[in-house]
Protein backbone atom coordinates (compact mmCIF):
# COMPACT_ATOMS: atom_id res chain seq x y z
CA UNK A 1 0.00 0.00 0.00
CA UNK A 2 1.15 3.66 -0.78
CA UNK A 3 1.72 5.81 2.03
CA UNK A 4 -0.18 8.58 2.55
CA UNK A 5 0.63 11.93 1.64
CA UNK A 6 0.85 14.62 4.17
CA UNK A 7 1.10 18.14 4.47
CA UNK A 8 5.45 18.51 5.33
CA UNK A 9 8.69 19.12 3.34
CA UNK A 10 9.10 17.16 0.40
CA UNK A 11 12.59 16.49 -1.69
CA UNK A 12 12.64 20.01 -3.35
CA UNK A 13 9.64 21.74 -2.04
CA UNK A 14 7.33 21.58 0.51
CA UNK A 15 3.35 20.10 0.64
CA UNK A 16 0.90 22.34 1.92
CA UNK A 17 -3.03 21.91 2.34
CA UNK A 18 -5.55 24.80 0.78
CA UNK A 19 -8.96 25.15 0.66
CA UNK A 20 -10.49 25.94 -2.68
CA UNK A 21 -12.79 25.49 -5.20
CA UNK A 22 -12.94 22.58 -6.80
CA UNK A 23 -15.05 22.12 -10.38
CA UNK A 24 -17.22 18.77 -10.31
CA UNK A 25 -18.62 19.29 -13.46
CA UNK A 26 -19.02 22.07 -16.68
CA UNK A 27 -20.01 22.78 -19.95
CA UNK A 28 -20.10 25.26 -22.93
CA UNK A 29 -22.48 26.50 -25.12
CA UNK A 30 -22.69 28.41 -28.23
CA UNK A 31 -26.82 29.60 -27.81
CA UNK A 32 -28.33 30.99 -31.12
CA UNK A 33 -31.22 32.55 -29.04
CA UNK A 34 -34.09 33.40 -31.59
CA UNK A 35 -36.97 36.21 -30.94
CA UNK A 36 -36.33 37.65 -28.25
CA UNK A 37 -38.54 40.45 -26.67
CA UNK A 38 -37.10 44.17 -26.77
CA UNK A 39 -38.19 46.03 -24.15
CA UNK A 40 -37.56 49.76 -24.89
CA UNK A 41 -37.64 52.24 -22.15
CA UNK A 42 -40.80 54.63 -21.66
CA UNK A 43 -39.19 57.40 -24.05
CA UNK A 44 -38.39 54.70 -27.05
CA UNK A 45 -41.92 52.97 -27.47
CA UNK A 46 -43.08 55.74 -29.21
CA UNK A 47 -39.95 55.95 -31.28
CA UNK A 48 -40.87 51.91 -32.34
CA UNK A 49 -44.26 52.58 -32.93
CA UNK A 50 -43.51 54.91 -35.95
CA UNK A 51 -40.18 52.82 -37.25
CA UNK A 52 -40.21 51.81 -40.61
CA UNK A 53 -36.99 49.47 -40.05
CA UNK A 54 -34.65 48.48 -37.04
CA UNK A 55 -31.08 47.81 -37.83
CA UNK A 56 -27.73 48.14 -35.99
CA UNK A 57 -28.10 46.69 -32.65
CA UNK A 58 -25.41 46.13 -30.16
CA UNK A 59 -25.66 44.03 -27.15
CA UNK A 60 -24.16 44.49 -23.54
CA UNK A 61 -24.35 41.53 -20.97
CA UNK A 62 -25.39 43.32 -17.90
CA UNK A 63 -25.59 39.97 -15.67
CA UNK A 64 -26.43 36.25 -15.28
CA UNK A 65 -28.72 34.70 -12.34
CA UNK A 66 -28.21 31.70 -11.01
CA UNK A 67 -30.52 29.17 -9.02
CA UNK A 68 -29.29 25.45 -8.27
CA UNK A 69 -31.88 22.83 -7.09
CA UNK A 70 -30.68 19.20 -6.41
CA UNK A 71 -32.41 17.06 -8.76
CA UNK A 72 -34.13 13.94 -6.51
CA UNK A 73 -34.62 11.41 -8.76
CA UNK A 74 -30.70 11.45 -9.79
CA UNK A 75 -28.58 12.13 -6.28
CA UNK A 76 -25.54 14.40 -7.30
CA UNK A 77 -27.01 16.06 -10.19
CA UNK A 78 -28.10 19.24 -10.35
CA UNK A 79 -30.75 22.00 -12.39
CA UNK A 80 -29.26 24.85 -13.56
CA UNK A 81 -31.45 27.99 -13.79
CA UNK A 82 -30.12 30.67 -15.66
CA UNK A 83 -31.28 34.28 -16.60
CA UNK A 84 -28.90 36.52 -18.83
CA UNK A 85 -30.21 40.07 -18.80
CA UNK A 86 -28.93 42.52 -21.51
CA UNK A 87 -29.13 46.03 -22.34
CA UNK A 88 -29.70 46.50 -26.26
CA UNK A 89 -29.17 49.48 -28.18
CA UNK A 90 -31.35 49.55 -31.35
CA UNK A 91 -30.75 52.02 -34.73
CA UNK A 92 -34.49 52.79 -35.36
CA UNK A 93 -35.29 54.35 -39.15
CA UNK A 94 -38.30 56.24 -38.71
CA UNK A 95 -38.41 57.57 -42.23
CA UNK A 96 -35.30 59.28 -45.03
CA UNK A 97 -33.30 61.23 -42.04
CA UNK A 98 -30.74 59.55 -39.37
CA UNK A 99 -31.37 56.82 -37.09
CA UNK A 100 -32.50 57.28 -33.26
CA UNK A 101 -30.99 55.38 -30.64
CA UNK A 102 -33.29 53.32 -28.28
CA UNK A 103 -32.12 51.43 -25.31
CA UNK A 104 -34.13 48.62 -23.74
CA UNK A 105 -33.56 45.38 -22.15
CA UNK A 106 -33.50 41.87 -23.66
CA UNK A 107 -34.13 38.84 -21.16
CA UNK A 108 -32.97 35.20 -22.26
CA UNK A 109 -33.87 31.62 -19.83
CA UNK A 110 -31.83 28.65 -19.78
CA UNK A 111 -31.71 25.25 -18.15
CA UNK A 112 -28.71 22.55 -17.70
CA UNK A 113 -28.15 19.83 -15.39
CA UNK A 114 -24.62 19.15 -14.00
CA UNK A 115 -23.20 17.04 -11.65
CA UNK A 116 -22.06 18.85 -8.09
CA UNK A 117 -20.97 15.74 -6.08
CA UNK A 118 -23.07 15.57 -2.58
CA UNK A 119 -21.67 16.56 0.57
CA UNK A 120 -22.98 16.08 4.30
CA UNK A 121 -21.26 19.30 6.04
CA UNK A 122 -23.44 22.10 5.99
CA UNK A 123 -20.97 25.13 5.12
CA UNK A 124 -21.36 28.54 7.24
CA UNK A 125 -18.67 31.59 6.92
CA UNK A 126 -18.30 34.69 8.36
CA UNK A 127 -18.17 36.41 5.26
CA UNK A 128 -22.11 36.33 4.59
CA UNK A 129 -25.38 37.33 6.43
CA UNK A 130 -27.30 35.25 7.83
CA UNK A 131 -30.35 34.76 5.91
CA UNK A 132 -33.03 32.37 5.06
CA UNK A 133 -31.42 31.80 2.06
CA UNK A 134 -27.95 31.25 3.17
CA UNK A 135 -29.32 28.47 5.65
CA UNK A 136 -31.24 26.84 3.32
CA UNK A 137 -28.52 26.81 0.55
CA UNK A 138 -25.99 25.72 2.63
CA UNK A 139 -24.98 22.62 1.14
CA UNK A 140 -25.26 23.44 -2.26
CA UNK A 141 -22.20 23.68 -5.15
CA UNK A 142 -21.73 27.41 -6.58
CA UNK A 143 -22.70 28.22 -9.88
CA UNK A 144 -20.10 30.03 -11.81
CA UNK A 145 -20.94 31.46 -15.44
CA UNK A 146 -17.88 32.74 -17.55
CA UNK A 147 -19.91 34.77 -20.96
CA UNK A 148 -18.94 37.22 -23.44
CA UNK A 149 -21.37 39.99 -24.76
CA UNK A 150 -23.73 38.55 -27.40
CA UNK A 151 -23.52 38.69 -30.99
CA UNK A 152 -26.74 40.40 -32.63
CA UNK A 153 -27.94 38.39 -35.43
CA UNK A 154 -30.69 39.15 -36.63
CA UNK A 155 -33.59 42.23 -35.30
CA UNK A 156 -36.98 42.45 -36.67
CA UNK A 157 -39.71 45.25 -36.05
CA UNK A 158 -43.29 43.37 -35.96
CA UNK A 159 -46.95 44.33 -35.36
CA UNK A 160 -47.81 41.64 -32.92
CA UNK A 161 -50.19 42.20 -30.27
CA UNK A 162 -50.17 38.45 -29.06
CA UNK A 163 -48.05 37.00 -26.19
CA UNK A 164 -45.15 35.57 -27.40
CA UNK A 165 -43.16 32.29 -25.92
CA UNK A 166 -40.10 34.50 -25.13
CA UNK A 167 -41.95 37.21 -23.24
CA UNK A 168 -41.14 38.00 -19.86
CA UNK A 169 -42.97 39.99 -17.26
CA UNK A 170 -41.20 43.53 -16.23
CA UNK A 171 -42.37 43.39 -13.13
CA UNK A 172 -40.40 40.85 -12.14
CA UNK A 173 -37.04 42.34 -13.44
CA UNK A 174 -34.57 43.06 -10.39
CA UNK A 175 -34.13 46.46 -9.03
CA UNK A 176 -30.95 47.00 -9.58
CA UNK A 177 -30.75 45.53 -13.65
CA UNK A 178 -33.18 48.51 -14.06
CA UNK A 179 -31.54 51.00 -12.40
CA UNK A 180 -28.77 50.20 -15.53
CA UNK A 181 -31.04 52.00 -17.96
CA UNK A 182 -31.87 55.81 -18.75
CA UNK A 183 -35.19 55.38 -18.26
CA UNK A 184 -38.43 53.47 -17.12
CA UNK A 185 -38.72 50.21 -18.90
CA UNK A 186 -42.18 49.95 -20.79
CA UNK A 187 -43.57 46.18 -21.27
CA UNK A 188 -46.59 47.16 -23.05
CA UNK A 189 -48.67 45.09 -25.40
CA UNK A 190 -50.00 47.72 -27.37
CA UNK A 191 -47.82 49.29 -30.62
CA UNK A 192 -45.37 47.61 -32.48
CA UNK A 193 -42.61 45.18 -30.99
CA UNK A 194 -39.35 44.63 -31.64
CA UNK A 195 -37.62 40.95 -31.26
CA UNK A 196 -33.61 40.16 -31.62
CA UNK A 197 -31.65 36.90 -32.21
CA UNK A 198 -28.84 36.51 -30.13
CA UNK A 199 -25.73 34.54 -30.54
CA UNK A 200 -24.54 33.59 -26.92
CA UNK A 201 -21.08 32.17 -25.55
CA UNK A 202 -21.06 30.69 -22.31
CA UNK A 203 -18.97 28.18 -20.30
CA UNK A 204 -20.84 27.07 -16.44
CA UNK A 205 -19.67 25.24 -13.91
CA UNK A 206 -20.76 23.49 -10.53
CA UNK A 207 -17.90 24.44 -7.63
CA UNK A 208 -17.31 22.90 -4.19
CA UNK A 209 -15.21 24.14 -1.46
CA UNK A 210 -12.82 21.09 -0.77
CA UNK A 211 -9.48 20.93 0.97
CA UNK A 212 -6.55 20.10 -1.63
CA UNK A 213 -2.55 18.88 -0.81
CA UNK A 214 -0.34 20.50 -2.95
CA UNK A 215 3.30 20.85 -3.67
CA UNK A 216 4.59 24.71 -2.98
CA UNK A 217 7.42 25.93 -4.33
CA UNK A 218 8.53 29.32 -2.79
CA UNK A 219 6.27 32.26 -1.93
CA UNK A 220 4.71 34.67 -5.32
CA UNK A 221 7.18 37.34 -4.26
CA UNK A 222 6.46 39.75 -7.66
CA UNK A 223 10.26 39.99 -9.59
CA UNK A 224 9.25 43.57 -11.78
CA UNK A 225 9.50 46.59 -9.96
CA UNK A 226 6.98 49.22 -10.58
CA UNK A 227 7.46 52.01 -12.67
CA UNK A 228 5.41 55.57 -12.93
CA UNK A 229 3.32 55.98 -16.04
CA UNK A 230 2.99 59.87 -15.68
CA UNK A 231 6.90 59.72 -15.76
CA UNK A 232 7.32 62.91 -17.56
CA UNK A 233 11.58 62.17 -18.38
CA UNK A 234 10.49 59.71 -21.18
CA UNK A 235 10.93 60.53 -24.50
CA UNK A 236 8.10 60.77 -26.06
CA UNK A 237 9.63 60.07 -29.78
CA UNK A 238 11.55 57.14 -27.95
CA UNK A 239 8.02 55.75 -27.12
CA UNK A 240 6.64 56.40 -30.35
CA UNK A 241 9.58 54.19 -32.31
CA UNK A 242 8.64 51.40 -29.56
CA UNK A 243 5.01 51.29 -31.30
CA UNK A 244 4.95 48.69 -34.06
CA UNK A 245 3.59 50.09 -37.33
CA UNK A 246 -0.18 49.58 -38.03
CA UNK A 247 0.12 47.95 -41.25
CA UNK A 248 -3.48 46.68 -41.34
CA UNK A 249 -4.74 50.44 -41.15
CA UNK A 250 -3.44 51.42 -44.40
CA UNK A 251 -3.89 47.97 -46.55
CA UNK A 252 -7.33 46.58 -45.75
CA UNK A 253 -6.97 42.96 -46.32
CA UNK A 254 -9.76 41.54 -49.35
CA UNK A 255 -12.64 41.04 -48.19
CA UNK A 256 -12.59 37.83 -50.52
CA UNK A 257 -9.24 36.30 -48.89
CA UNK A 258 -10.36 37.35 -44.89
CA UNK A 259 -13.46 35.21 -43.52
CA UNK A 260 -14.48 35.86 -40.10
CA UNK A 261 -13.68 32.73 -37.85
CA UNK A 262 -13.07 34.66 -34.66
CA UNK A 263 -15.45 35.91 -31.98
CA UNK A 264 -14.39 39.41 -32.17
CA UNK A 265 -14.69 39.35 -35.81
CA UNK A 266 -17.65 38.32 -36.18
CA UNK A 267 -19.13 40.52 -33.89
CA UNK A 268 -17.70 43.27 -35.59
CA UNK A 269 -19.14 42.04 -39.32
CA UNK A 270 -22.37 41.71 -37.77
CA UNK A 271 -22.79 44.86 -36.10
CA UNK A 272 -21.20 46.76 -39.35
CA UNK A 273 -23.65 45.10 -41.59
CA UNK A 274 -26.67 46.72 -40.63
Amino acid sequence: MSEKNVPGPLQDCEAVCINTKKVFDSCRDQDCVEDLRFYPISCGQEIIDNAISVKGAHAELLHVYTDVEPITFNRGFYTVDLRYFYRVTLQVYCGCGRPKEVEGLCVFDKRIILFGSEGGAKVFTSDKCMSEDSIKNSNLPTAVVEAVDPIVLDTKLVEDHHHHCCDCDISEIPACICACFSGELCGADQGKHVYITLGQFSIVRLERNTQLLIPTYSYCLPEKECTCGGNSGDDPCELFKRIEFPVDEFFPPNAADKCCCDYSEVKHCCCSKR
